[in-house]
């Protein structure tokens, strides 16, 4: 069986353009905030795949916007507070926390005392991470950065769950729908935060920039390459999102992660690895 070379550059494609996005978003936080960058990411991405996909054309029901809007929600305010997150924290670290969540849900459904040993795992990165030595010390990250970070991998891993059942109901539909429950939570919020500046037409470029990059152009290739990939491999592959995230967040950002940082990185990349491939092979046996 040949390698899928063209599934696995999808993905990482997918990968780079995310956490080059989420980067790019950054620099413009100290003009728009958080709050402003996460609202344009969201409704100008929203735009986007609603002009592709065009699910206007299906017919909704009343019955239609309660689980839609809990998955629309539940992935606006996981972007909100992931942005929150990088604000105050560096990229890699934010999407190492933020992983905690997925890896969570991958373990709960566990039955094999060797997936202790990707608990463990996780919890030494976490360990490595939080300031359990003093907020002093140099090592020490932004607490609130880490609690943003934190409850945005809870709003993932209940994105997982709900985006699970939205996907087997709607299909394709599922995500500009949600995307848009998302962007009627997410706007006002930044309304409120970032004021008239959200209007200024020169911001407008770089928010459709950060919304090609980090949603619209990943969502587009994680699909093809989920749909020629195995499950346990894509997962695998996705676990090296905080490594890329890094390497991003060195190149445009500048940030650089100490030894310690880098090590609880690499621990939680292994744990969410080795719960993928334990999962692929529960569903082989």
């Amino acid at each position: 069986m040949s390698f899928p070379v063209w599934p696995v550059a999808a993905l990482m494609g997918s990968l780079v353009s995310l956490c080059v996005g989420s980067s790019f978003a950054k620099t413009l936080f100290p003009a728009m905030g958080a709050e402003g960058m996460s609202a344009y990411r969201i409704v100008l991405a929203t735009v986007m795949l609603m002009l592709f996909f065009r699910p206007w054309r299906r017919r909704w029901e009343a019955a239609d916007l309660w689980p839609l809007g809990i998955y629309g929600v539940t992935l606006g305010v996981m972007n909100l507070l992931f942005y929150k997150s990088i604000e105050v924290i560096p990229l890699g670290l934010a999407i190492a926390i933020e992983f905690t969540g997925p890896l969570a849900v991958a373990l709960w459904t566990s039955r094999h005392a060797r997936d202790l040993l990707w608990v463990a795992l996780a919890a030494a990165g976490l360990g490595l991470i939080l300031p359990l030595q003093g907020l002093d010390s140099p090592q020490a990250l932004n607490p609130v950065g880490i609690a943003y970070a934190l409850i945005a991998g809870v709003f993932w891993a209940m994105y997982i769950v709900f985006g699970q059942r939205v996907a087997r109901r709607y299909g394709r539909d599922a995500t500009p729908m949600g995307m848009l429950a998302g962007a009627l939570v997410v706007a006002p919020i930044a309304l409120l935060q970032s004021g008239t500046a959200l209007f200024n037409a020169d911001w407008l470029v770089g928010g459709l920039a950060v919304a090609l990059l980090s949603s619209a152009l990943p969502y587009a290739l994680e699909m093809y390459a989920l749909n020629h990939l195995p499950k346990n491999t894509f997962s695998i592959l996705l676990s090296l999102e905080p490594a890329v995230g890094a390497v991003a967040g060195w190149l445009v950002l500048a940030e650089q992660l100490n030894p310690q940082q880098m090590l609880a990185m690499g621990f939680i990349i292994a744990a969410s690895m080795g719960s993928a491939w334990s999962s692929g092979q529960r569903r082989s046996n």
